[in-house]
């Protein structure tokens, strides 16, 4: 039972939070729940914790969980600005609910994909079990029908298997874009949540997905020649 003011002992806390007792425990060794009066022991064995803790513990979790976030990392994120993190986790569930329902209403079933594009089956498959693309019972997303447009327009252009071209060569490409991605997501993030409404946040992100196809499309055009140019003259 809880105290008159509020305060939770351990078994609230953990039920409150949907985590468990161990790992609350865990998270007070890493020094992540404590300051301004957050807990106040009793004895040795007995301690109380402050309501506010509850999101603090959920905050942490969702951290590890989904962000994959360090205990050290989040540690200094929570001290710095634990509202800020909350505002961009905020923000980032917003920008993936209104990404996937866009998504999930401009899917192409496989058999439409196989006859526009006459990309064999087989190769289809095997990109979505290396994860390049990633169809669902609907069929694929816009983003995997420009991947399969791309490599229907290789393939007729001679880069095909016998010449050695496979559907192994996407993940250079794919590889090298996750830590790219990665970084462009966080820089989104941090320099949009609490400086914008979250509408025009994902407004703004939404708009600025084309320019930025064009801008890496056009880098990466610019950097091949200068490489080819540079390879001619070894």
């Amino acid at each position: 039972m809880s105290r008159a003011d509020g305060m939770l002992k351990m078994s609230e806390l953990a039920e409150r939070s949907g985590v468990s007792p161990g790992t609350i425990k865990h998270y007070l060794r890493e020094g992540l729940l404590g300051g301004d009066g957050a807990i106040v022991r009793t004895s040795r064995n007995m301690a109380w914790y402050a309501p506010a803790l509850v999101d603090r513990v959920k905050l942490i979790k969702r951290l590890q969980e989904e962000r994959f976030m360090p205990l050290k990392v989040i540690r200094g994120v929570i001290e710095a600005d634990p509202d800020g993190m909350r505002a961009l986790i905020e923000l980032e569930d917003r920008i993936l609910e209104q990404a996937a329902a866009a998504q999930e209403s401009e899917r192409v079933t496989a058999a439409a994909v196989r006859k526009r594009f006459g990309v064999p089956a087989n190769v289809l498959d095997r990109l979505a079990e290396l994860g390049v693309l990633s169809p669902t019972t609907r069929g694929y997303d816009a983003d995997d029908v420009a991947i399969i447009k791309a490599i229907s327009r290789f393939r007729a252009s001679g880069y095909d298997e016998r010449l050695g071209f496979t559907v192994y060569d996407t993940l250079r490409y794919r590889d090298a874009l996750g830590p790219l991605v990665e970084e462009e997501v966080r820089t989104l993030l941090d320099r949009l949540a609490g400086e914008v409404e979250l509408e025009r946040a994902v407004q703004i992100i939404s708009a600025g997905a084309e320019p930025l196809r064009e801008l890496v499309g056009a880098m990466h055009s610019k950097a091949l020649r200068a490489e080819l140019h540079r390879q001619r003259r070894r």
